[in-house]
């Protein structure tokens, strides 16, 4: 038996009892690795908007608290329309 632990098993193990488990190709991966990445550099360049043009912010129409909030926000959560 081996005893190193893999990926699935360790996922296995950390979703509910009765969550069918679920397998992506890797096509649909390397999608949800770019938007990722997409989102990402929208964060990181609107961050770098409010702190070098804040007027730049108020002129597409968004709050400083709007922005904020967006930058906040981890990688993988998607983005409310600004």
């Amino acid at each position: 038996m081996n005893d190193t632990p893999t990926l699935a098993l360790a996922s296995h193990k950390a979703a509910r009892p009765g969550t069918p488990r679920r397998h992506y190709s890797l096509a649909t991966l390397r999608s949800i690795i770019a938007t990722w990445s997409e989102r990402i550099r929208f964060r990181w360049e609107l961050e770098q908007k409010l702190k070098d043009d804040p007027h730049l912010i108020d002129d597409i129409g968004l709050t400083r608290q709007q922005v904020e909030a967006e930058i906040a926000k981890p990688f993988w959560q998607v983005s409310n329309p600004l």
